[in-house]
């Protein structure tokens, strides 16, 4: 798409916080961060939201989703557990799809949140 932000990011013809990149994904910082740790995450490829997947994007969906727990590990966000099992850290994925579902940009993507809490907005 010609006016998405998200293909001009992932076209390098705007520049981002680049945290993570192969020949389907890329990862960037969020400019304005809910959390300690905001990463956004997504397809190279336009897709609108998640309403416009189907059985052909499983695979990349499935891409999407396994790369957070590596981004959150990266980023100092994975669970641990203490002597006793209990466990601390952690972070929180979301997909916003549709304006009532609170998306803003429309090109498929995948938000993880991290960091100690209270978040921006966040409960």
């Amino acid at each position: 798409m010609d006016n998405c932000l998200f293909c001009k990011i992932a076209a390098k013809q705007i520049p981002s916080s680049v945290v993570y990149e192969d020949d389907e994904l890329m990862a960037f910082k969020d400019i304005h961060p809910a959390a300690p740790v905001h990463l956004l995450v997504i397809p190279k490829i336009h897709v609108p939201t998640l309403s416009e997947c189907d059985a052909s994007h499983t695979v990349l969906l499935g891409k999407m989703l396994a790369l957070a727990p590596r981004l959150a590990a990266e980023h100092g966000c994975a669970v641990s557990y203490d002597a006793d099992g209990v466990p601390a850290g952690g972070y929180k994925t979301l997909i916003n799809t549709g304006p009532d579902g609170g998306q803003e940009v429309y090109h498929l993507h995948l938000h993880m949140y991290g960091g100690p809490r209270p978040w921006r907005g966040q409960r």
